[in-house]
């Protein structure tokens, strides 16, 4: 195979998929090529969520006690495994050193606005596709201990300013709101404007409109070099032929580092590993998404099923399934709701959400080759920012004034 393209995005996951379908529907000849299968890596298995209220990066001011308690035990909401590792130590410096107010709201500025970007545009392609189970609930944050009740108020003062609105409740107005809640709640807060879809459903139906508008998806393609000279990219080689094009899209997620350092180029990204499983709809089943804050478990009610996904094991590209993690998370869900003791798990899933030290996307241009674009490093919200992230890259490669502060994004950062 050789092939000439106006744009090749490298990566079918919710983050190539949104800049694919964006790019073809301004009328530009795409080409999307992964690894594996469309949407079946970190995409595949989230909570589903389309929060702009969660729009904090990891390293948050305050974290760093709470992260240092955490990072060595392996039941715990943010986990470390132990490594020899430079990379990991140095991502660990700029982790510490992300760690402040300043930078901290320039961060959730710019997540909230890419996430609200998105939310608009998940409405119209709920519209389009109902399978992907668009629904604009809203979103409860609970908690039965005063520190997590602190952390939802202190959530929705963040966002609040942001055209994200939300309102704080007592214990007994969350019971009357979601009557599946197990004993008594302290309080929490209700983010009103929230909304959920089905992940895997939401990048399949980005898929179609990239083919619907003369785009191709090349799935089980491997990138495995680029021709670069004078500063440009010239051609890819992959596993199935040669690729020309005038722009390239880097949208890898958890692989970045890897595909960065055969470029000799600085992208620090860890792989997170998270946890979904699928287990049957409960008796007194939750009708509202749910985050249990002092837990970090996010619940999402489906059709027939519950979805329960949560924790952070930052482990780089270990692909395994820690069990311990798995019954840590049963155990908290159960505290708050009325799982059976014999729960049946239909489907357990574990991805890698790709972790910058600082929590922000490196998006745009790389500095040493003219024509690459990143769109990496979206942590917890891939899919939350991504129909964002598609429309930002697309105005980028364009040459349109971006809507977001592109400091805060910048690729080069590192």
């Amino acid at each position: 195979m050789q092939k000439e393209v106006d744009i090749l995005v490298v990566g079918a996951g919710i983050i190539g998929t949104a800049v694919g379908a964006e790019l073809s529907r301004r009328g530009a000849k795409v080409c999307v090529i992964d690894k594996g299968q469309v949407g079946k890596g970190c995409s595949y298995g989230n909570a589903g969520w389309m929060t702009p209220c969660f729009a904090m990066p990891l390293p948050m001011p305050g974290m760093l006690l709470k992260s240092m308690k955490w990072l060595l035990n392996p039941e715990s909401p943010l986990y470390i495994k132990p490594s020899l590792s430079i990379d990991l130590a140095n991502w660990l410096f700029q982790f510490m050193k992300a760690m402040n107010e300043e930078q901290a709201r320039r961060a959730v500025d710019a997540l909230v606005v890419l996430s609200q970007k998105s939310l608009t545009e998940y409405e119209k392609l709920g519209k389009k596709y109902s399978d992907i189970r668009f629904e604009q609930k809203g979103l409860l944050m609970v908690s039965r201990t005063e520190a997590g009740v602190a952390a939802a108020v202190e959530e929705l003062d963040y966002v609040k300013n942001m055209g994200v609105t939300g309102k704080a409740l007592n214990g007994d107005e969350i019971l009357a709101m979601e009557p599946a809640f197990k004993g008594p709640m302290l309080g929490g807060v209700y983010f009103d404007k929230e909304a959920m879809g089905e992940p895997f459903r939401i990048v399949q139906a980005l898929a179609q409109e990239i083919r619907s508008q003369g785009g191709e998806i090349l799935e089980n393609c491997e990138l495995q070099d680029l021709e670069i000279a004078g500063g440009k990219v010239q051609s890819v080689k992959t596993s199935q032929g040669v690729i020309k094009a005038k722009q390239v899209v880097i949208a890898t997620g958890s692989w970045s580092k890897e595909l960065a350092k055969k470029l000799r180029l600085r992208v620090p990204i860890l792989g997170g590993k998270g946890y979904a499983m699928i287990v049957p709809k409960l008796e007194k089943q939750p009708q509202y998404p749910i985050m249990i804050v002092e837990k970090k478990i996010a619940i999402t009610p489906r059709e027939s099923t519950l979805r329960i996904a949560g924790t952070l094991e930052l482990v780089d590209q270990d692909f395994s399934i820690t069990q311990k993690r798995v019954e840590t998370m049963k155990r908290g869900a159960r505290e708050f709701l009325h799982l059976p003791q014999d729960l049946q798990v239909q489907e357990l899933w574990a991805g890698l959400r790709p972790c910058t030290p600082d929590g922000v996307p490196l998006i745009g241009y790389h500095k040493n080759i003219s024509n690459m674009m990143l769109a990496v490093g979206h942590q917890m919200l891939g899919l939350q920012s991504g129909t964002g992230t598609g429309l930002l890259v697309a105005d980028l490669l364009e040459g349109k004034t971006p809507f977001v502060d592109m400091k805060v994004l910048d690729a080069n950062r590192f």
